[in-house]
């Protein structure tokens, strides 16, 4: 039976004390069983006692490194170098890393500082603490030093996992600390470098074991060096030894580099959400008579981005353009396509072209982006005032109503050939959209997947959306959120493969009474002509207070309208939560705001719509234009 080493003092050495007191907390596999024949190291042992222990060393640092390079993020990574070398390796650990860590091959910031980003100790009893320090167990205060790093001069203290030591440590250049760190290799704790640069690590009232108890190891990344790591031994375990350096290098080596790869992979995390973020509609446009919600989930966390995309556009007329999109993978590049076919949308919509026109332009600018540029499309449009949609479909999986009696209905549209096949046309339906009713557009990836085919998926989800909807009653629907949630989970666990965008509309629509439509003359009556008309129409709805700004704002617009304009004039005022004024005509000139000079007669016009409506804009039609402001209620 080999016999264990005792301390300088004579104390019993830990190593014969009862196991469960320097049992090793659950590590790689192995580590328990190595822990005594790395710690206890001896000089003058047989060679075959030597073997050994070279071969339990290198079982060791193999364990070790596998442990380490499981981890996938920074702090994953430093907490398997803690785990796996406490309490088989050192009896505590700590671990400093540069603030702020620089990426791939971008210039570090100066000052050089340190941060302490984790410390681990072996957590020992107050008897363990008395024997590692020398001082009484009773001494008052003595588990209150957590966290005191000022008033401590102990190196583990019980009850926590902190060591106390300097939290922030800049290095200075020319200083002992920056020279150790500059020669990349770990070095024991009394050398004369090491003596120097720990005080200024960790600060300057630490009491730190003598010997070779110590070990200090730069960590190094692929290009410079990231931060360092203080291996610590109590006076009841053997010095560290030559090999011990060798060991400390090694794990010192393999945690720098998987922290430098850690980092390159946050930073592409970043960049993928970034981009993600970018491509998808950062918050839905809230267009009039209808409601939106909507949801994003890729594919999988390490595939953040995808070719899946969502969009609602509003249009003139207070109508809408509901787009979902699937291009074909789920990368960068299909996501870069994606943001094309999504620009390409939003061009094609503010053109006011009917759904299926805008499916052939963007089968033919995926063409013109290359033969394997391939994508399913559902672009439909609402009508809030006609209550009524209009869809288009290249080869995307049909929409779902849900009637507000609590009937979920497959759309029957044409199918329709993918964008990027080319050479196809494109059909479009007109369908109802009663007040209450919620469509839902989704990508297949919500009813695909390796354990089903789409079309069970899809019946799957009608069924879902039925039961969803009985629990809130036929005469009510069920909240939007809450619904696009509860969608979400017909997916069960592991059932996706694929990215999955979804877009909810709940139409409420534009009731006839809160309607009033005209067509002027293009002559000089048509503006006094149009505030009676709107003066009128406000007295019907009991909004007499917004007749002044109403009426001015209508003379102005209309006036610019009748200016251009050949054929007649439309007029429209909506009532909903606001009052929607939109005037349109036949001239595709755009009105453009600009200050008007004191001697000009006109040009104001514009400066007063900014003025005083809460919002306006001008939309180019196909054969014109609309000029529309709003106007709130104040209900």
């Amino acid at each position: 039976m080999t016999e264990h080493p005792t301390s300088h003092e004579g104390r019993q050495p830990l190593a014969a004390r009862p196991q469960e007191r320097t049992r090793p907390r659950s590590g790689a596999p192995g580590e328990a069983a190595q822990a005594p024949a790395v710690a206890h190291q001896r000089s003058g042992l047989d060679p075959a006692a030597g073997a050994r222990r070279e071969g339990d060393m290198l079982r060791f640092v193999g364990a070790a490194t596998r442990r380490i390079a499981r981890g996938m993020d920074l702090d994953e990574i430093v907490l398997g170098l803690c785990r796996a070398t406490v309490p088989t390796f050192a009896d505590a650990i700590l671990v400093y890393l540069r603030d702020p860590l620089p990426v791939g091959d971008e210039r570090p910031v100066s000052p050089f500082v340190l941060r302490l980003r984790r410390t681990d100790r072996l957590r020992l009893s107050g008897e363990d603490i008395e024997a590692l320090n020398g001082i009484p167990s009773q001494l008052p205060g003595l588990t209150e030093l957590s966290g005191m790093a000022s008033t401590s001069a102990l190196l583990l203290d019980p009850g926590t996992d902190v060591l106390p030591a300097a939290e922030l440590c800049e290095v200075r250049m020319g200083g002992a600390l920056g020279e150790v760190l500059r020669g990349v290799r770990p070095v024991f704790g009394d050398a004369a470098t090491a003596r120097a640069a720990l005080p200024e690590l960790l600060g300057v009232d630490r009491v730190l074991p003598t010997g070779h108890r110590v070990i200090l190891a730069p960590l190094r990344g692929r290009r410079r060096v990231i931060g360092a790591a203080v291996f610590l031994r109590g006076p009841e375990r053997a010095a560290f030894d030559p090999n011990d350096l060798l060991v400390a290098g090694q794990l010192a080596t393999h945690t720098a580099l998987g922290i430098d790869k850690a980092m390159l992979y946050g930073r592409e995390a970043y960049i993928a959400d970034e981009l993600q973020r970018t491509m998808l509609p950062e918050n839905l446009p809230q267009p009039t008579g209808v409601r939106l919600a909507s949801r994003y989930l890729p594919a999988a966390e390490t595939a953040r981005v995808g070719g899946d995309w969502y969009d609602a556009i509003p249009l003139p007329g207070s109508r809408v353009a509901l787009v979902v999109g699937d291009v074909m993978g789920h990368s960068m590049t299909s996501a870069a396509v994606m943001g094309q076919f999504r620009t390409t949308a939003q061009t094609l919509a503010g053109l006011d072209l009917p759904p299926q026109e805008v499916l052939h332009h963007l089968d033919e600018q995926a063409q013109r982006l290359g033969t394997d540029r391939m994508a399913t499309c559902m672009y439909v449009v609402y009508d809030p005032v006609s209550h009524r949609i209009t869809i288009a479909n290249a080869g995307h999986p049909p929409p779902i109503l849900l009637h507000l009696g609590g009937r979920a209905e497959v759309l029957k549209v044409p199918p329709g050939a993918p964008i990027g096949v080319g050479g196809v046309d494109f059909e479009a339906v007109e369908l109802d959209a009663p007040s209450g009713a919620t469509l839902l557009l989704y990508t297949d990836g919500l009813v695909e997947s390796r354990l089903r085919d789409v079309w069970t998926g899809i019946e799957q989800l009608r069924e879902r959306l039925e039961a969803t909807s009985r629990l809130t009653g036929p005469d009510h629907a069920p909240p939007l959120e809450a619904l696009c949630d509860d969608v979400l989970d017909v997916l069960g666990p592991g059932d996706r493969d694929d990215d999955i965008a979804l877009l909810a509309a709940r139409f409420d629509g534009i009731a006839p009474s809160d309607v009033a439509y005209w067509f002027l003359e293009p002559e000089h009556a048509a503006p006094g002509r149009a505030r009676r008309l709107a003066r009128n129409a406000l007295s019907r709805w009991g909004l007499e207070e917004l007749s002044d700004s109403v009426e001015l704002l209508i003379s102005e617009v209309v006036t610019n309208a009748v200016r251009y304009a050949e054929r007649p004039v439309t007029l429209r005022l909506l009532r909903t939560d606001v009052v929607r004024c939109e005037v349109g005509d036949d001239s595709p000139q755009l009105p453009r705001q600009r200050r008007a000079r004191e001697t000009d007669e006109g040009g104001r016009g514009l400066f007063l719509v900014n003025r005083l409506a809460r919002r306006w804009g001008a939309t180019r039609l196909g054969s014109g234009k609309v000029v529309w402001f709003e106007i709130p209620t104040g209900a």
